[in-house]
């Protein structure tokens, strides 16, 4: 237990810089500024897909390592690259008007790609590579919690922080993130040299 609480720090702050709460409430916003009577259902719809995506992952990372032969340190190598560019890219972008997709907009693409996308995929499996499942599966659910609220106040956060602070906050967490795959590259590569 003792383990559990001092890995916790250590899985929680990496998924919540990839989650990014601050670059996704301004799209959750807009992509549901026409439907506020189906609001809470498309959070509940949003935070469920989250939390069955990241859980499956976490129960099958391991076994897709073994089927492909990659090893943890492989995929912190490969992993460290998508986050980097995926930083990167958040860094350098400009603000664009986002569409409106059509359907369960809780499902696609709030759930799955803007809660759980290609970063905080990568970030789960390599936690759970590093630190163990249970802290990771913790730390996950913590994070999802915060969505929760944060999408159940968003308006609310938006007017008191106002636009410009919320994308000052998400660049910040992009660099941070990139920070974060330039540690797992480098983690990666000296776990293979030292291994050699």
């Amino acid at each position: 237990m003792e383990n559990i609480l001092k890995a916790l720090p250590h899985t929680f702050i990496p998924i919540f810089v990839a989650i990014d709460v601050f670059a996704i409430l301004p799209i959750f916003i807009s992509l549901t500024a026409d439907m506020p009577k189906l609001r809470k259902q498309i959070i509940r719809d949003s935070i469920f897909t989250a939390l069955i995506v990241g859980l499956s992952f976490v129960a099958l990372g391991e076994a897709i390592f073994n089927i492909l032969g990659i090893t943890s340190d492989d995929f912190k190598i490969a992993g460290g690259l998508v986050l980097l560019i995926l930083a990167i890219s958040e860094l350098i972008k400009h603000e664009e008007k986002s569409r409106k997709p059509a359907g369960r907009v809780g499902v696609v693409p709030i759930g799955v790609p803007l809660i759980v996308g290609p970063a905080v995929l990568t970030t789960i499996l390599v936690l759970v590579d590093h630190y163990g499942i249970i802290p990771t599966i913790i730390s996950f659910i913590l994070n999802l919690f915060i969505i929760w609220i944060s999408f159940n106040s968003a308006e609310r956060i938006t007017d008191i922080l106002g636009k410009g602070t919320i994308g000052g906050i998400s660049k910040i967490m992009a660099l941070l993130l990139a920070s974060i795959a330039v540690m797992m590259i480098r983690l990666g590569i000296s776990n293979i040299i030292r291994d050699m």
